[in-house]
């Protein structure tokens, strides 16, 4: 290619390979262009903009720091703090590699599309693709990418991090998108918010039998605000992802990533996280007590590089960090 992939209204200056050294690079799945430019009347499939989280948060956010004067006031705002609630991640993950993080939008800012070929991929050994485009944008995997994804996973040692968000409020019936709405408790998203159009047809085309469903609040340790340990199966994890991790992020609603097929080999469950109790979900209604949260899909016959499934949101700040979720971060980067 001749032109150089963009990172945040700039060029992406390739980083060299060095041995032991793992390159990550993040991608956002969204056009911030469509997302941003969302009309705030509408009621569902939207991201929040900036005066609401104020209003939500307050008085969180009430610093000179956050004003109009110093920082966008609508849903671009919003965008903003997931940029800016990743950096702690990309500077640990910098500090354990030796290698910046580099960061990509689908389409950004600036309305440069930036789709995921050799200028992202040749420099990248791990790479973390953060399904958060709603559903309407209609974000698609092409064919280009799909080919050009399956050939960087030939390669000795690539890993492909496919994070899809969560499905709100995916029926017709109003009764069951208000339970979940009180079961997630967050003023902020609406009774239909859907998400990762992208990631599920990157999904459908590398053959992973996964679906992200719901949006589920994990429990809590009783008589404590701090979120309740995973439930891990630490023997096939042979990343050793979970080394010293004994929770992840606690945001309120996290997806279930539901296995379409289960032949005990295709992909393997890491972690479930167990489910709030005391708030009803047509989820735990059907007997379920744990979600899905980290999965691991061995290398193939035709693929070498590994694929891990995990939500976006532990890779941020806006909902809290830990020193367990920085162990995972280190894992990650070192694995």
């Amino acid at each position: 290619m001749s032109n150089a992939a963009r990172t945040y209204n700039q060029d992406h200056i390739a980083r060299k390979y060095t041995p032991g050294k793992r390159r990550l690079s993040i991608y956002w799945s969204w056009s911030y262009p469509w997302e941003t430019q969302r009309d705030p009347a509408e009621m569902e499939n939207r991201f929040s903009t900036m005066t609401e989280v104020r209003n939500v948060t307050w008085p969180a956010y009430e610093k000179p720091e956050w004003s109009a004067a110093n920082f966008l006031q609508g849903i671009a705002g919003t965008l903003e703090l997931f940029h800016r609630s990743a950096l702690s991640f990309q500077q640990i993950a910098g500090e354990v590699t030796g290698h910046p993080v580099a960061v990509f939008q689908r389409v950004d800012q600036a309305g440069y599309p930036q789709p995921i070929d050799e200028r992202i991929l040749a420099d990248c050994d791990t790479l973390l693709v953060f399904g958060l485009d709603h559903l309407p944008s209609q974000q698609e995997a092409t064919s280009a990418e799909i080919e050009a994804i399956k050939e960087w996973l030939k390669r000795e040692g690539t890993c492909l991090l496919v994070a899809p968000h969560h499905d709100v409020g995916f029926t017709d019936d109003f009764d069951q998108r208000q339970m979940e709405y009180k079961h997630h408790g967050d003023r902020l998203v609406p009774r239909q918010q859907r998400f990762s159009q992208y990631t599920r047809s990157l999904m459908k085309a590398l053959g992973i039998p996964v679906w992200n469903q719901w949006g589920l609040r994990p429990a809590v340790v009783k008589g404590t605000k701090e979120i309740a340990p995973l439930t891990t199966f630490r023997d096939f994890d042979k990343l050793n992802l979970l080394n010293n991790v004994p929770t992840l992020n606690f945001h309120p609603h996290l997806p279930h990533y539901g296995l379409t097929e289960d032949d005990g080999t295709t992909v393997h469950v890491l972690a479930r996280q167990p489910i709030d109790p005391d708030r009803p979900h047509p989820f735990t209604a059907a007997g379920n007590a744990e979600f899905n949260c980290l999965l691991w899909m061995p290398p193939n016959a035709e693929r070498a590089g590994d694929i891990v499934l995990i939500d976006s949101t532990n890779f941020t700040t806006l909902f809290g960090g830990t020193d367990s979720l920085k162990n995972f971060w280190k894992n990650l980067a070192t694995a």
